[in-house]
Formats: structure tokens, sequence, C-alpha cells
């Protein structure tokens, strides 16, 4: 924020101002927030009532208002949530999508007591919810909200689950996929891959190959540690961040050439649980970052970087950006006929009910590499050689 700290209203105000606009205080570990810079009384008087709770480890429960407001529901589930994610049971991107979901939620219904909500709040919840986004986004932001009152009622801060009413539901299969049918392709052709390839540099054209080879997302290739290589071998073996599904993948001449030369840049990582990354900025931070504990701010610096050689090559559109190059692999991938190694390659978690995938104890080598070199030869065909007459 660019607003001026304030000072404390009093020696003995047992709050500090946090870098967020809130009165806050650090309790068994963990940092709870009590109200806005502007009201300091309002923060000491809510910290007092929740102090006796969070210093017994209990989510706090209301004694001066009647009955937990939906801020307060909020903030209990995104603790609890960030504590998953101090324990790296929990991603960082997935905490910035629950808080800003968790924002919006706020700004509707923030100050209302949850026991007072009513199927005619959701109604208007969901219709503010669906202004400018699609289906997918608005599902995402339904499905967030009830896991958040199903938290409340879990963790015993509510005494009856939260009647959400007929039509507060995730979008139907059907109107999601009329929705998908409308919008542009997310796939680039061989030609065009080329072009960008062409106009990339150092990092980032490195940061395309891989993704290109090996199906991997912004914050994979952001995590892609050196130690994840057999140079030898040119096999990668690295889980996939969203799911922790292990994955193996043969690396492309092209691109075990293109990651060495990011790795001759020489960066020193400024936090040193980084040292062993692949990619770093000129300042020596992650090219993703997720500041979603303090801020629920993300920072893709692939993202921004691609979107520049898109807009220069003309080839900018709704919709596509550098997650585009999994979507590339998973299309290009699927045509070689081998959609359980496509999917051993991707990371894909196999659904409960997929009863192969009990049994299957290992993919070969063979059928993993047959994956990548059918993509390899998509974007680089060979050449047709002419027949002697």
């Amino acid at each position: 924020m660019t607003e001026k700290k304030p000072v404390k209203p009093h020696p003995d105000f047992p709050l500090f101002a946090h870098q967020n606009g809130q009165w806050a205080k650090k309790i068994l570990g963990r940092q709870h927030y009590f109200g806005q810079w502007a009201d300091p009384q309002a923060a000491l008087t809510r910290y007092l009532d929740q102090r006796d709770d969070l210093l017994g480890g209990r989510a706090a429960r209301s004694k001066t208002e009647s009955g937990l407001l939906v801020k307060d529901a909020v903030n209990d589930f995104l603790a609890a949530k960030e504590a998953l994610v101090q324990s790296n049971e929990l991603s960082g991107y997935t905490w910035s999508q629950y808080h800003g979901i968790c924002k919006l939620l706020v700004g509707k219904l923030g100050s209302r007591r949850v026991v007072d909500l009513r199927p005619e709040d959701f109604i208007a919840l969901r219709s503010a919810f669906a202004k400018g986004v699609g289906l997918v986004s608005l599902g995402n932001r339904i499905r967030i909200t009830r896991i958040v009152f199903k938290h409340a009622f879990d963790s015993e801060l509510i005494e009856k689950p939260i009647k959400f009413g007929p039509t507060f539901k995730v979008p139907s299969k059907k109107n999601l996929r009329a929705e998908k049918n409308t919008r542009p392709k997310r796939m680039f052709e061989a030609d065009q891959l080329r072009e960008i390839i062409k106009a990339a540099t150092g990092p980032f054209k490195a940061a395309i190959l891989l993704a290109l080879n090996t199906g991997f997302g912004n914050s994979d290739v952001s995590a892609f540690p050196r130690s994840a290589i057999d140079w030898k071998s040119g096999w990668v073996t690295f889980p996939r961040i969203k799911t922790g599904v292990e994955r193996r993948v043969n690396l492309w001449p092209e691109t075990r050439t293109a990651l060495e030369g990011v790795i001759a840049l020489g960066r020193t990582a400024e936090d040193p649980a980084d040292a062993d990354l692949i990619f770093l900025t000129q300042h020596g931070r992650r090219y993703v970052r997720h500041y979603g504990i303090e801020t629920g701010m993300k920072i893709d610096g692939f993202g921004v970087g691609f979107s520049k050689i898109l807009t220069r090559l003309n080839l900018n559109k709704s919709g596509v950006g550098f997650y585009t190059l999994r979507h590339v692999f998973a299309t290009v991938a699927g045509e070689c006929l081998d959609q359980v190694a496509v999917n051993a390659v991707m990371g894909h978690q196999p659904p409960d009910d997929e009863m192969p995938s009990r049994y299957r104890e290992r993919i070969s080598d063979e059928r993993l590499k047959a994956v990548t070199d059918h993509v390899r030869a998509w974007l680089w065909p060979k050449p047709v050689q002419a027949k002697a007459v």
C-alpha cells in the first residue's frame, strides 16, 4: 500500500499496523487481522472479543456480536488453508485463488451474520459473481463459496449447514460445453510456434521449449530444479506442482541446449530455497510468485513475457497465453494414440473409478519417449525427400 502506516493510538495498544491496511497480531505463530487502520478502537474491541479463543488455539467465536459474520468465517477458512500452504500441503497458487474469490464474497456479504443468510441472498450473490466472467470462473466462485461455509459448519463456527437454495449451483456440464464451443481455440499451430520460438530469447525461449516438450504449466516451469534432470540420459523426474503426481519426461536436444544456456547465465537466487531452480529473474527471484498469504497477489513473469511476444507477432487473442502451450502438448500428443502415456507425462491424476490405473505399476520409457517424440516431429517436421527417378 502507498498510504503511510499509522502509529499506535497509545503505547499499550496490543496490535500493530500491518502493510495490508489492517491492525494485526501474531498469536500462536499465526497472523490474525482485526480491522482497518481507520478504526483502531473497533479493531481493539474485536481483538479482545476473540483473544481467549485464539490464545487457546480455537477458532474465534464472537461474544459481543450476535453471531458469526461472513468475513470472520472467511478469515478462519483462509487461516486454515494458510496452515496447509506452510506445511506444503497446498500450493500458493491455489491459496491465491481462494483469496481472490473470498475477497469478492466479503465485498458482497462480509458484514452479514452467517445465520441470517437466506436463499435469496445467494441468488443475488450468484448474479454478482456472474458479471464479467465466463461459466468456468462463475463455477469456481460458487464452488469455493460453498466450501467456505462448509468449513464454518465443520469447524463448529455455526450450528447448522447453510441452505443455499436451488439455484446457487455450478453451471451444468451442458452449458459449460456450449460456452466452450463459442470461445477461440486455445491452440497454436506448428508454424506459429516456430515463429514464437524464433522471436523468444534467453530464459523465455528455454521456458517455451520446456513447456512444449513436457506439457509443464507456468508454475511447473518456474519451480523446475536442476536436480530433476538426469543430464546423462536426458530424462526428467519432476512431480506436477498442482497435484503432486509424479512425471517422467524425456528432453528434446533443443530443450537441453536451451536449459544449459539459462544455467550458464549464472543467476543467483535471492532466496536460498530457490538455489536449485533453473529459471530465475535478473533479481534472482522465481518467475511465478504467489504473495497470497499477505495480499493475494500473484506475479507471473512467464505470462507477461509470453504475452509481449504474441503481441509483437500479432498472435495475441483472448484466452491464449503461456499456459496454452500445455493445451498444445495435450492436443498434439493425444494424436500418438497412447493416451495413458500422455496422461503420465502430463501428470494427470486418474479418476478414482478408473480401474486399470489401480493395477498399472509402470509405463515404459519407450512409450513415454514416443509421446514427446511425436510432439517434436509435429513441431519440426522433416522435409520430404524427393524420390529418385
